[in-house]
Formats: C-alpha cells, sequence, structure tokens
C-alpha cells in the first residue's frame, strides 16, 4: 500500500522538503510524528511546528504519500485517510 519512498521517510524518521512559505521557498525538516487514533492505536504522519498553507500541505500530503500536520492544520493524500496509516 505505502510506497517505497513513504517507507524510507517513516525508517528515517524526518525528511528535509522543500516548501513554500510566506511566499519564499525555504527547505523545511518534517519530522514522523505518532498520533494516537481510537483507543490503542495510531497513525504516522509528517509534523512542522510551522504555518503552512493548507494547499502546500496537500501538495506534500500528495507527494510523500503520508499524512501532513503543520501550525494550522493537517493534510491527508487525495482518497486517504487516518486508518490507511493505522499502526504503521
Amino acid at each position: 500500500m505505502l510506497e517505497d519512498a513513504a517507507k524510507k521517510i517513516i525508517a528515517d524518521g524526518s525528511v528535509r522538503l522543500r516548501v513554500r512559505r510566506s511566499g519564499m521557498l525555504q527547505f523545511q525538516v518534517f519530522k514522523i510524528k505518532k498520533v494516537p487514533a481510537g483507543k490503542d492505536g495510531f497513525f504516522v504522519e509528517l509534523f512542522l511546528d510551522r504555518v503552512i498553507d493548507m494547499s502546500e500541505l496537500q501538495r506534500v500530503a500528495n507527494e510523500t504519500g503520508l499524512p501532513v500536520e503543520a501550525e494550522n492544520g493537517r493534510a491527508f493524500p487525495t482518497g486517504l485517510g487516518a486508518n490507511d496509516f493505522m499502526d504503521l
């Protein structure tokens, strides 16, 4: 289900991506975070403790194949939800 690139990001624990913030292209380090979901489960996501436009979050989610969260929200790859990333 997960692509090899997404599996590598999870194994490494972080990834450095180029994103548009405040009108400028910048490299930011996204870290893997486990988010509690349900009674005993969790799902993994990329996390950045900065504000990024939602359209940019969605782009990163679609490119990496993983959910992405920033200070202002969370985006899942198109057509996928938290259940698709449970207990990875």
